[in-house]
């Protein structure tokens, strides 16, 4: 769980409701533009809990997106092995020795304005997670994608936990949506990692124009 707008360093953004019709597309151009061009292994981080609902985000985005069976990401933090507070630099260590020069994908929850409820926030460089409960993390991933869903200011333990159940599984089908969509996108090329290949990306640029 982390603030919004914890980083300000020039990092490119995108938010849009997460009801949105436009938001999948716009979401997962944007995405796509950030991506590397040089082969990487993909690993998508999905940091929360399910104790807490405001929290499960992430571990139901890697829960969904698991079960889509994505051919080019490896997801950690689901419902069963969730990626949280007490294991992340246990889990970011793991993820460091077994999938070298990887491209990380970094997912959590997000406390906001009123007016920024329901809205999934994606952005360039890494998330700091548990800042919204003052909780000294490691920084997670090349680019990240939140949700917020719920307001902060007071009492962010008891906010995270009376969050309603339906708006953090609705972001989480869409974040998980958008993600299966990029790996679609992606393909190896002889036995090095998966790539947007430079054809496929500007195909997929001008279709999505």
């Amino acid at each position: 769980m982390n603030f919004m707008n914890r980083f300000k360093k020039n990092f490119d953004s995108i938010r849009m409701l997460h009801t949105d019709p436009a938001s999948r597309h716009a979401l997962t151009e944007r995405l796509i533009s950030w991506l590397p061009d040089t082969p990487k292994e993909y690993v998508v981080v999905c940091i929360g809990t399910d104790r807490s609902t405001g929290d499960s985000l992430g571990p139901l985005v890697g829960t969904f997106l698991s079960e889509l069976r994505p051919r080019h990401m490896t997801v950690y933090g689901t419902l069963h092995d969730p990626v949280h507070a007490m294991n992340l630099v246990d889990y970011m260590e793991s993820i460091k020795k077994n999938h070298r020069n990887a491209f990380i994908i970094a997912i959590d929850a997000s406390l906001g304005k009123t007016e920024s409820v329901g809205q999934v926030i994606a952005s360039e460089g890494p998330l700091k997670p548990g800042a919204a409960l003052n909780k000294s993390l490691p920084k997670v991933g090349d680019i990240n994608i939140t949700g917020v869903v719920n307001v902060s200011g007071f009492m962010e333990y008891q906010v995270l936990q009376n969050t309603r159940l339906a708006i953090v599984v609705n972001m989480a089908k869409n974040i998980a949506n958008v993600l299966e969509h990029i790996d679609k996108q992606l393909t190896y090329q002889a036995y090095t990692p998966a790539v947007l290949s430079r054809l496929n990306r500007a195909t997929h640029l001008r279709t999505l124009s």
